[in-house]
């Protein structure tokens, strides 16, 4: 089990890093999907809050190259010209490398789950991170960062295939879990369900008869496979056919056609849930 952080220190009793270092592995580009959403569905929270303080965001475990850390960083700006951005790695060498980049407004530091930032953070972005752990730790994990937000802030927890084409990711508030995002690159799947292999840990061991996430991709599916005759106009058109019919059917299924023309849709938490264990929670 993953040693859990206080509220108030925010540090793990013996003074480390919370965590355990990643394979590492990343590319260039590879989080523009989440990024995108991040910016825009979500951009609002990162305006200067009523104090006019910059906000912060963090990149958690970005792994062996601070390439995305720098996207991160560029895609952030872009939104919020005065936020301050961290990357923040359990391994010293990666620190190294993303210090030596020296890039004003954005700070490279040693740290895990506990987020060594002295002020709130409006966003922590922890991709392809929790794959290692246990769908036990995941709650204490979630507990530990979102400790650290603002009272707008978010934790977007997920994971993406090697070069971003498939992605999925949780948004978690204070209060919680939110939601849940399936992003697809067209041409780049058969059926939605072809997300499973790359859900969040919270849900990646739940894809089976009887939870609702299974439920879900399997209304996902069918609906996909309805919206057939629409492939001629394109597969932008399937996917908009696709989510209005999931939300006909009673799914809450969230924003409008711009962003289903994507090949993304979000979905309240309430609605995939793991039906038992500390996840089963809704805010």
């Amino acid at each position: 089990m993953v040693q859990k952080a206080t509220r108030l220190g925010g540090r793990s009793r013996t003074g480390r890093p919370l965590g355990h270092a990643t394979r590492g592995t990343t590319n260039p580009n590879r989080m523009r999907r989440v990024d995108r959403w991040m910016t825009g569905p979500q951009g609002w929270r990162l305006r200067p809050g009523v104090t006019g303080a910059p906000p912060i965001a963090v990149d958690l475990g970005y792994g062996a190259s601070p390439a995305t850390a720098v996207e991160f960083f560029e895609r952030v700006r872009a939104v919020s010209p005065r936020a301050r951005v961290f990357g923040i790695e359990i391994e010293p060498e990666r620190v190294a490398r993303g210090t030596a980049l020296d890039l004003d407004g954005l700070e490279f530091r040693l740290g895990g789950f506990e987020i060594p930032v002295s002020s709130p953070v409006t966003v922590i972005r922890a991709f392809n991170v929790l794959r290692q752990y246990d769908e036990a730790d995941v709650a204490g994990i979630w507990d530990t960062m979102t400790s650290r937000l603002t009272e707008n802030g978010v934790l977007i927890e997920g994971t993406c295939d090697e070069i971003g084409r498939r992605s999925s990711w949780v948004a978690v508030t204070r209060d919680g879990p939110q939601s849940l995002s399936i992003s697809l690159r067209f041409g780049a799947f058969t059926l939605p369900s072809d997300v499973a292999e790359r859900l969040p840990k919270a849900l990646i061991h739940r894809n089976i008869e009887g939870e609702r996430i299974h439920d879900f991709l399997r209304a996902a599916d069918a609906a996909w496979l309805a919206a057939a005759p629409l492939a001629s106009f394109g597969n932008k058109q399937r996917f908009v056919a696709m989510c209005r019919s999931l939300r006909a059917t009673g799914w809450p299924i969230c924003d409008s056609a711009a962003r289903w023309r994507l090949g993304e849709m979000t979905v309240r938490w309430e609605a995939v849930a793991p039906r038992t264990g500390e996840l089963a929670h809704v805010a």
